[in-house]
């Protein structure tokens, strides 16, 4: 059994990971970091730590769905005590910590998605497609996720947008609009819109549209369990662990 390590384990994935970890067949929780020691239970077996060095040296996977800051601070632990296999679901990174992200990848398998769904890597095909063949299509993104959510638009939307632009042959930054606001005239041709909204318990919906005059198409991803998100990390963990340094992407490990 490999051991896996969970890198905040708190958190609403993390607690499902937890539990599904349970009934795995070649994988075994063996660690969990964590900032405070009274959020999780003792476990029999299970390190629980605050000590980023010793939650590697009990591991040999790690998965992370925590925040930016945790993430960084996982990614200088694993620069200076050596190599693990890494699974990274954390959304909303800075430049700086994306850079921390490519360095360690140069001496650990590290696979990072900013969703772990089959769905939403099998939606991001479909919108490169759809983005491709459609060129007078407008394209907006539509995103919803429940009220606790702090990062806005959501990693995941922005991975579709990149799709998109980078069917077209443009540059995501150049053209991505995530605000509309008074008069500000007409929509511009070549623009992506990437709006959020945040309300409830919505657990994620994702909306991509190709919009011209007389016909549209919407293509939906709507998550209704964390459990598409643990699964998906799990699976990609196995796969990984078979792999040399390098940094990967969901359509790796599922082959599309």
């Amino acid at each position: 059994m490999a051991k896996v390590g969970l890198f905040g384990g708190s958190g609403r994935v993390g607690q499902r990971l937890v539990a599904l970890l349970e009934e795995h067949k070649s994988l075994s929780l063996s660690a969990v970091f964590i900032k405070d020691l009274g959020d999780f239970p003792e476990t029999d077996g299970v390190v629980v730590t605050q000590s980023v060095e010793e939650f590697l040296n009990s591991v040999d996977l790690v998965i992370d769905f925590s925040l930016p800051e945790a993430t960084e601070t996982l990614l200088e632990g694993v620069l200076s005590n050596g190599a693990k296999s890494l699974v990274i679901g954390t959304t909303g990174l800075s430049p700086h910590q994306q850079n921390l992200l490519v360095k360690a990848s140069e001496k650990s398998p590290i696979l990072y998605a900013t969703n772990m769904s089959l769905g939403v890597a099998m939606l991001n095909q479909l919108v490169a497609t759809a983005s491709k063949s459609l060129r007078e299509f407008d394209i907006e993104i539509v995103e919803m996720h429940h009220r606790h959510k702090k990062d806005a638009p959501s990693g995941t939307a922005l991975t579709l947008a990149e799709s998109a632009a980078k069917a077209r042959d443009f540059n995501l930054d150049d053209v991505r609009i995530s605000g509309r606001d008074g008069n500000i005239g007409a929509r511009t041709k070549d623009e992506i819109s990437v709006m959020a909204l945040r309300g409830g318990d919505i657990v994620g919906r994702h909306t991509v549209g190709f919009y011209n005059d007389g016909e549209f198409i919407e293509l939906n991803h709507t998550a209704t369990s964390r459990d598409t998100f643990a699964k998906g990390a799990l699976h990609a963990g196995e796969w990984l662990l078979n792999q040399e340094a390098g940094l990967y992407d969901i359509k790796d490990c599922l082959d599309i």
